[in-house]
């Protein structure tokens, strides 16, 4: 079974930069990690899970939504199993618990079936 330990989160003022791992650890973790897409996604208190950025190795792409287009980065270390997000020009709306899971990004229709366990998730707070 793949672990997933997301770290990098904190508090950070409007406009300011975190840069948040998802390290994968357990016997199949590096098979899961070359074989698999990637994505990270956030939860808002009091609204459902929501995508923020997918990484394909299927298509060779990445994916955002327009609410973090331009703003956001997603990138992978294969040799350390670990998979980036890269927030710039944060905004208080940005404020979230952070998730990343891995599964499978289905292109054309903006989605990514996550076929992992979550794991705890990292506390991103903006302020205004």
């Amino acid at each position: 079974q793949v672990q997933l330990v997301e770290s990098g989160g904190g508090l950070v003022q409007a406009g300011g930069s975190l840069r948040l791992s998802c390290a994968a650890s357990g016997a199949a973790s590096g098979d899961t990690f070359q074989t698999y897409d990637w994505a990270w996604y956030r939860q808002a208190p009091g609204r459902e899970r929501e995508l923020v950025a997918a990484i394909s190795w299927t298509y060779n792409i990445t994916y955002y939504p327009d609410s973090v287009k331009g703003r956001f980065t997603i990138s992978r270390d294969t040799p350390k199993n670990t998979v980036f997000l890269l927030m710039n020009s944060l905004k208080p709306e940005d404020t979230a618990i952070y998730y990343c899971n891995w599964g499978n990004y289905y292109l054309g229709y903006d989605k990514f079936e996550g076929l992992g366990s979550w794991g705890q998730g990292t506390q991103v707070t903006v302020s205004s």
